[in-house]
């Protein structure tokens, strides 16, 4: 998972550029606050975007652990817990998603 989460981090924080400004939500305040050199608020509001159609409210509080927390969704995806399963598999969704709508 971490070279999932590393992989897509990268690859959105390079593939947009512009936009000052503030993200909105709780996944773009914290792909904006993660203080990567390629995030813009239109990039991590493109994120939120990704994720308010694919994550819960509550998923998306998990998610955004993951931006200051790389570990934490290694630790996630290698858990024996199906609801951590059952997390991961709509994480995965979520991170296709802003991979295919975020990619300039």
């Amino acid at each position: 998972m971490r070279v999932l989460f590393m992989t897509l981090a990268a690859l959105a924080l390079t593939s947009c550029g512009g936009g000052n400004g503030r993200a909105t939500g709780v996944i773009g305040t914290a792909c904006l606050e993660a203080g990567r050199s390629g995030a813009s608020a239109q990039l991590c509001n493109c994120i939120q975007s990704a994720a308010s159609q694919t994550l819960s409210n509550s998923d998306q509080t998990r998610a955004a652990e993951f931006f200051a927390d790389p570990e934490l969704a290694q630790s996630t995806r290698i858990s024996d817990s199906r609801s951590a399963d059952a997390f991961w598999e709509r994480y995965r969704a979520f991170t296709n998603r802003a991979e295919q709508d975020c990619r300039a």
